[in-house]
């Protein structure tokens, strides 16, 4: 079995919503590969934001109803996170759309209280794992990178009981990274391949939002074993790629380290 992903590194005009969705609307019919998944930076509509009380959305908002129009009209899943609204709280809420117009969502676990996420938005308590073409794929955004047993590998493994099998086949992680801590993004990317034996997707931004922070994209592709088959830094760019599951059974069967795992429990 195999899947097919795009990658949408791009730069993001800063808190307009409607300039990003014509601008993104534009790369995605650029596409010319047939591709299954489609993944945008976080914040994808209005770059890294600390104002979600001027630039939050609803579920039915005009954002969540563009990622409806594009995933059918293009037939892709569209991955990537905004910012939404639900009562008095905020998310930076990832959205796994399907062509169908049904959806699966990721509140980012982790916000980065260095730029004060924390204090505008409310975390997500819960991770999502989703299925595609027989792939198990778990969706993360930016700052959830830095936290390994977030991303970490349940096989069934505990004191009590053998392990049965990894979690998941794929990682996506969409984010807003600043090149000044690029170096913390590619290793972390790597890392996260490597110990949960694993493929991974980082999708990043490039250029400088409203705050003159400096994104150089660095966006990648990763396989089970560390070796990246895709990386592009400083430049917009559209990729497509396709991975392959036998690779990841080859790698699984030939070094079966994710069976000697711990066993343990997120709270």
């Amino acid at each position: 079995m195999s899947l097919t992903i795009t990658l949408i590194q791009t730069q993001l005009h800063w808190e307009d919503k409607a300039a990003n969705r014509a601008m993104l609307q534009q790369k995605i019919e650029r596409i010319k590969e047939k591709t299954q998944i489609v993944v945008l930076p976080e914040m994808f509509s209005t770059g890294f934001s600390m104002q979600p009380e001027l630039l939050a959305e609803t579920m039915d908002g005009p954002t969540v109803q563009w990622m409806q129009e594009m995933a059918a009209a293009h037939r892709v899943i569209l991955c990537g996170s905004l910012i939404i609204r639900e009562g008095t709280d905020y998310f930076n809420r990832l959205i796994w759309m399907l062509p169908n117009g049904q959806y699966g969502l990721y509140d980012k676990r982790h916000r980065f209280a260095f730029a004060g996420e924390d204090q505008h938005y409310t975390a997500g308590n819960k991770r999502m794992i989703a299925s595609v073409n027989g792939w198990k794929i778990n969706l993360q955004v930016c700052y959830d990178l830095r936290f390994p047993v977030w991303a970490r590998q349940h096989t069934g493994n505990a004191s009590h009981q053998p392990p049965v099998q990894p979690e998941y086949d794929l990682l996506i992680n969409v984010a807003n990274w600043p090149q000044r801590r690029s170096l913390a993004w590619k290793t972390l990317l790597q890392a996260r391949a490597i110990e949960n034996q694993c493929y991974v997707v980082g999708v990043n931004r490039v250029g400088e939002d409203g705050n003159g922070i400096y994104y150089s994209g660095n966006s990648m592709v990763i396989d089970p074993l560390g070796e990246i088959l895709y990386h592009k830094a400083d430049e917009e760019d559209l990729f497509t790629i396709t991975l392959h599951k036998t690779t990841l059974e080859e790698v699984r069967s030939k070094f079966p380290f994710w069976k000697d795992a711990d066993g343990f429990m997120i709270y």
